[in-house]
């Protein structure tokens, strides 16, 4: 099992931060490195020619039979032994060592028979170098890397603003919200460079604009096709009406009503599209609400009253609401029909194959219904329009054991009295 990060260290910032680290310290150290052997390599070149230098001269002077300098002699004490066994084999090396707790160069040669002539160098100055280019190799690259870190952040947290913000806009846009405009800057003037970022806001402000042309068409087209159908469909139903009593008169008259009916729904839906519905709020009692929409319904849904509530809400547009939800569920569901009011929330439930799946994730769509279901599928539509005219939540989903269910929860105004103590 995975050890699971945080919801912060997934964001673009994080990971650009932690790779500008990585990188930046990877580059410190490879530089740092080859900085160190550089000039450690020269550090050490330099005293072993001294180290060797001076070797060649006690040479000189031992062979001569004069006195040796001091640092010079023959097996002096703290002789690494390595260097010692190459000098009495006849070879020149030298090594550093620690000399009475200092670090020394040493460079050895034979002298004679099994003896190894030597000399020391004080190696304490160059490593002190050597420790002071360290210290400031490793702080250098600390201050470059933050440095490089806080430019890096401030240019990926501008690009990742941006992003939040077209973001931002489509959710606004997925909820409906048409209007919603990216406005990135550089889209607006486009002597300035156009990078990614841009390209995908003015796209989304593109894909906005035709989504709103092409509703306002169709919201135009619907209003249009509802009023110019109304005139002759009155006309119609009047003659209907003239028609002698029969079988043919029945038909012709039910169609006609079939007709008005969609009619009545396509003006109805124009005018939720507007977007300028405004409820007419009353105080309500929620359960004989619920009662006297089953009663109109002319069904035999059952209404079940566990908590009943008073609601400020549009008494005409909830009963529509209702209505259109019993219906629906008397239609294409099967019985019994619950219509359950538990406080603001009323919820209408059949006992049929549920709602499709198009329908519980994207919510209902017009002039669309499936399995070969009779109607135009404006129902549910018009419930949910008038629902969010009410300010109400109108919710889909299958029940578990079969079955449709819809929700609809109504706001409740905040109290304006102080709870009353209950007895118990």
């Amino acid at each position: 099992m995975g050890l699971a990060l945080p919801r912060w260290a997934e964001t673009l910032a994080v990971k650009s931060a932690a790779f500008i680290t990585v990188m930046c310290c990877a580059l410190a150290a490879l530089l740092g490195v080859l900085v160190h052997v550089s000039v450690t390599d020269q550090t050490v070149s330099q005293a072993r020619d001294q180290a060797l230098s001076r070797l060649a001269d006690a040479t000189d002077a031992y062979q001569a039979g004069d006195a040796l300098r001091p640092g010079a002699g023959v097996d002096p004490p703290g002789l690494p032994a390595p260097l010692r066994r190459l000098a009495v084999s006849g070879k020149r090396a030298t090594m550093v060592s620690s000399q009475d707790g200092r670090p020394t160069m040493w460079a050895a040669g034979p002298a004679d028979g099994h003896r190894a002539l030597a000399v020391r160098v004080g190696y304490g100055q160059q490593s002190r170098t050597i420790e002071g280019l360290d210290t400031s190799i490793l702080w250098s690259s600390v201050l470059a890397i933050g440095v490089t870190v806080l430019v890096g952040l401030f240019a990926v947290t501008r690009v990742t603003r941006r992003l939040h913000g077209t973001a931002r806009v489509a959710r606004r846009i997925s909820v409906g919200d048409l209007d919603a405009r990216v406005n990135d800057p550089r889209t607006r003037d486009p002597s300035r460079p156009q990078d990614e970022v841009a390209s995908v806001a003015a796209a989304l402000d593109g894909m906005a604009a035709s989504l709103q042309g092409k509703l306002l068409s169709e919201q135009r087209f619907t209003a249009d096709v509802a009023h110019e159908l109304r005139t002759p469909l009155t006309g119609l139903h009047a003659a209907a009406e003239l028609l002698p009593p029969g079988r043919p008169t029945e038909l012709v008259r039910d169609r006609v009503a079939a007709l008005r009916t969609l009619t009545e729904d396509l003006l109805e839906i124009s005018r939720l599209d507007t977007g300028r519905e405004t409820p007419a709020v009353d105080t309500e009692a929620l359960g004989a609400l619920a009662a006297r929409v089953v009663r109109a319904s002319g069904t035999d849904a059952e209404v079940r009253v566990v908590r009943d509530a008073r609601v400020e809400t549009d008494r005409r547009r909830l009963e529509r609401v209702l209505g259109n939800l019993v219906a629906n569920a008397h239609k294409h569901g099967r019985g019994p029909v619950v219509v359950t009011v538990e406080g603001p929330r009323v919820t209408v439930r059949d006992h049929g194959e549920g709602y499709p799946e198009y329908l519980v994730v994207h919510g209902p769509q017009r002039f669309r219904t499936e399995g070969g279901a009779r109607g135009h599928g404006l129902g549910l539509t018009i419930a949910v329009g008038q629902a969010e005219v009410l300010g109400a939540r109108l919710h889909f989903a299958n029940a578990a054991d079969g079955g449709a269910v819809a929700s609809l929860t109504l706001p409740t105004p905040p109290s304006t009295t102080p709870p009353r103590a209950v007895r118990t």
